[in-house]
């Protein structure tokens, strides 16, 4: 059931427990639970709860908000500016009307659609398919030129590799410095 809709800021689908601090969002990813940080924005001190989310959730941002731009880079979901939903940070609890998801309570983000969904909705891996599909393996037999991605960490260079680019072009370093090892 859609509860909500904000603006399609990073494309996919992300389910999981619905946290509302960074720190929350790391402690239970690193336990391996799947999470969904919910913030009113995001900022640069958000990081490292963004690398352990599944997706993010904003109320307030555009497709140029700090959480769009982070997301989009990492290949996470993210919902941005869904202004029906109103967080409390003291009660640990998210608004839309009527409908209450408390901490620990799961939630669903279509990315690309910009929808909030009350509950988990099982994933469908993405692939290339129909005409698409077609014209990209055309695409890929006929290209010159080689496709390379941007990298920050060694996560984002397996999601590249994944995606089927030829190599890493780019690579930050600063963001490394936020991982443990």
């Amino acid at each position: 059931r859609v509860v909500a809709k904000g603006l399609p800021a990073s494309p996919g689908a992300a389910c999981g427990k619905v946290v509302f601090t960074a720190d929350e969002a790391e402690h239970l990813g690193s336990q391996g639970e799947a999470v969904l940080l919910v913030r009113v924005e995001t900022s640069p001190e958000d990081i490292h709860g963004i690398h352990a989310a599944k997706g993010i959730l904003t109320t307030r941002g555009g497709m140029t908000s700090h959480a769009a731009v982070v997301a989009r880079g990492m290949g996470r979901p993210c919902v941005s500016g869904a202004g029906s939903v109103r967080v409390d940070y003291a009660a640990k609890a998210l608004y839309v009307g009527d409908v209450v998801v408390k901490a620990g309570e799961m939630l669903t983000i279509d990315g690309g659609a910009g929808e909030v969904i009350l509950g988990e909705v099982p994933p469908v891996p993405p692939q290339l398919s129909g005409d698409f599909g077609t014209i990209m393996e055309w695409a890929d037999e006929l290209r010159r030129m080689r496709v390379r991605a941007n990298a920050e960490t060694p996560m984002d260079a397996r999601a590249a590799l994944k995606f089927g680019v030829d190599g890493i072009g780019l690579v930050r370093t600063e963001h490394m410095f936020f991982e443990g090892d």
